[in-house]
C-alpha cells in the first residue's frame, strides 16, 4: 500500500484547478495599458487608473462592468474584487470633495474602504481593433470594416508640427543659426553641405512648433535669398491600421433592413430596438453599408455615407437629418451597444494576463432604461 500513495497524490494534484498567481496593481495597470493604450482615448475622456488604494496593492480578482453604480459596487465588494474595470469612467466631472452626499462620491468612499481600485478604459476600447466597435460589427454578419475616424500614432519619432528647410551661404549661415537657436520650441536642427546652382552652400533643416514657425518665417523673410529657398513641410503622425472611432461596414451581401434589424437584436440579445426609416426606404430596402458607433454616436456618425446608422443613442435632430438623407437609424439604448463586449473582453484579458488572476463579469450591471 505505501507504494500506491505517491501515485494517488499525483492524481489528486492533476485534478486541482490551476493556482493563479497574484498581480501587483501597478503591474496589472501597465498590462491593461498595453492591451489598449490610454493615448488612444478621446482628449475629453477620463481614462486609466482613477482610484488607487495605498500601495502595495495586490490584485487577485478583476471585476468587469459597463457602468459602476452603487448596486454594482456592492456586488464587487461581496465578490471580493481587488480592481474594478468600469468601461464608463465613474469619475468624469472633477470631484471637489469626497463625502457621503452624492452617489459618485460614495463609490470612491466604498472603493477605498474596501481597498478596491477603479480603472476605466472607455474610448480607448472604442478605438482599438479588438474593442467595443469591432464587437458590435459582429452583429451584422460577414462584413469588412474600417474606422470612420482613424486614430493617429500617439507618438511619432518626429518632434514639432512643421519641418523647415533652407539653404544658406557661408556669409549668412552663422548669423542665421545663432538667431534660430534663440527661438523656443526648435528641435532636430541639422546642417549638411549642399551645392545649389553651382555654389557651395549649407542645407539647414529643423523641426518646430506652430508658434515657433511664425518666428522662423519672420527671421528668414528678412533675407530674400534665404526666404525664396525655404521649404515648409507639415509633419503628420501616421495613421494606425484598423484603429479609430466608429466603423463603416460593408456587408458581403446586401440584406433587407428587416433582416438586419433581427440580426442586431439577436447579437445584442434585445427583444426590441428603435428604428427610424430613411426617406424613401422600407423594411425590405437593401442594406449594404452600415456606419456604427457604440454608445452615443451622433458626432461620430455625422456625415457618414451609409444605408444604415447603428448606435445606442442619437439626438432627435440628428435622427431627422439622417432620415432626410435617406439613411435609416437603429437605436438600441446607450449601454446595450457596449455591455455584451464584456464577455469577450474577459476572455481576451485572460489570455493577455496569462491567466494570472480571476476575471469576473458583473451580474448586476444593466441599462437603466426599460420599456414599461
Amino acid at each position: 500500500m505505501p507504494l500506491l500513495l505517491p501515485a494517488l497524490h499525483r492524481v489528486r494534484a492533476l485534478g486541482r484547478p490551476p493556482v493563479r498567481a497574484l498581480m501587483n496593481l501597478r503591474e496589472l495597470v501597465s498590462a491593461l495599458n498595453d492591451f489598449a493604450s490610454p493615448a488612444l482615448a478621446e482628449s475629453w475622456d477620463n481614462v486609466g487608473l482613477l482610484v488607487e488604494p495605498s500601495p502595495p496593492h495586490t490584485v487577485n480578482t478583476l471585476f468587469l462592468t459597463n457602468d459602476l453604480t452603487e448596486e454594482v459596487m456592492e456586488e464587487a465588494v461581496q465578490k471580493k474584487a481587488d480592481l474594478i474595470l468600469s468601461y464608463h469612467p465613474p469619475i468624469f466631472a472633477p470631484l471637489k470633495r469626497v463625502t457621503w452626499k452624492t452617489w459618485k462620491e460614495r463609490l470612491v468612499v466604498r472603493a477605498l474602504e474596501n481597498r478596491i481600485g477603479i480603472y476605466s478604459p472607455h474610448t480607448a476600447y472604442d478605438a482599438i481593433p479588438h474593442g467595443v466597435n469591432n464587437w458590435l460589427t459582429k452583429g451584422l454578419g460577414t462584413c469588412t470594416s474600417v474606422p470612420l475616424h482613424p486614430s493617429t500614432a500617439p507618438s511619432s519619432p518626429a518632434e514639432g508640427t512643421h519641418r523647415v528647410e533652407f539653404c544658406a551661404d557661408a556669409e549668412h549661415l552663422d548669423a542665421v543659426l545663432s538667431k534660430i537657436k534663440d527661438i523656443p520650441e526648435i528641435s532636430c536642427l541639422t546642417t549638411l553641405p549642399a551645392r545649389v546652382e553651382g555654389e557651395e552652400q549649407t542645407r539647414v533643416s529643423l523641426n518646430c512648433s506652430q508658434k515657433a514657425l511664425l518666428e522662423v518665417v519672420a527671421l528668414l523673410s528678412q533675407n530674400s535669398l534665404l526666404y525664396h529657398k525655404t521649404e515648409i513641410l507639415l509633419l503628420q503622425k501616421p495613421l494606425l491600421p484598423h484603429t479609430g472611432m466608429g466603423r463603416l461596414c460593408t456587408l458581403s451581401e446586401p440584406l433587407p433592413l428587416a433582416a438586419t434589424v433581427e440580426r442586431i437584436k439577436g447579437h445584442l440579445q434585445l427583444p426590441h430596438v428603435r428604428l427610424a426609416l430613411g426617406a424613401g426606404r422600407t423594411l425590405e430596402s437593401p442594406v449594404k453599408k452600415v456606419a456604427l458607433c457604440a454608445g452615443s454616436g451622433s458626432s461620430v456618425l455625422k456625415g457618414a455615407e451609409a444605408d444604415l446608422y447603428l448606435t445606442g443613442e442619437m439626438s432627435h435632430h440628428d435622427v431627422l437629418d439622417a432620415v432626410a438623407n435617406g439613411i435609416s437609424v437603429i437605436l438600441c439604448e446607450h449601454s446595450n451597444t457596449e455591455r455584451g463586449f464584456l464577455s469577450e473582453l474577459r476572455d481576451a484579458l485572460t489570455i493577455h494576463l496569462q491567466n494570472k488572476i480571476n476575471i469576473i463579469v458583473s451580474e448586476k450591471d444593466r441599462d437603466p432604461l426599460q420599456v414599461a
